[in-house]
C-alpha cells in the first residue's frame, strides 16, 4: 500500500499558476504509474495527467495539454502538477493516484480510475474569472 497526501491547492485568478504536490509514503517501490485526476460536483472523476514513476513518459488530457506539466521526484517520493494559464473550468478537487501494476496499453488506459489502487484525499483548486 502507498499513502498519498496532496497539497498546494488554493484560489487563483484566471491566467494564474499553481503547483500541486503529492507526497507518497509506504511501499512506493512497487509503483509503476502515478497520475492526477480531478472531479467537480455532479461529474465523474477525470484523468488530468499521468507519468511513469521511474521514467519520463507522460500523458495528458486534451483540455490541459500545453498548460499543465506532470513531474516526479522519486528520490523524495513526490509527484507534482504544475498548472499554468489556469481557466475557471479547471476548478475542481484534484486527486493523486498510484498504480502498483503495469497499465496496458497505458496510452489509452492511463485515465481509467480502476487502474489505480491508491488514492489521496484531494486538494481543492478554485480559479476565478
Amino acid at each position: 500500500q502507498v499513502q498519498l497526501v496532496e497539497s498546494g491547492g488554493g484560489s487563483v485568478q484566471a491566467g494564474g499558476s499553481l503547483r500541486l504536490s503529492c507526497a507518497a509514503s509506504g511501499y512506493t517501490y512497487g509503483t509503476f504509474y502515478m497520475a492526477w485526476f480531478r472531479q467537480v460536483p455532479g461529474k465523474e472523476r477525470e484523468g488530468v495527467a499521468c507519468i511513469r514513476w521511474t521514467g519520463t513518459s507522460a500523458y495528458y488530457a486534451d483540455p490541459v495539454k500545453g498548460r499543465f506539466t506532470i513531474s516526479q521526484d522519486n528520490s523524495e517520493n513526490v509527484l507534482y502538477l504544475r498548472m499554468d494559464s489556469l481557466k475557471p473550468e479547471d476548478t475542481a478537487m484534484y486527486y493523486c493516484a498510484a498504480a502498483q501494476h503495469g497499465i496496458y496499453p497505458v496510452s489509452s488506459r492511463w485515465d481509467t480510475e480502476s487502474e489505480y489502487n491508491n488514492w489521496g484525499q484531494g486538494t481543492r483548486v478554485t480559479v476565478s474569472s
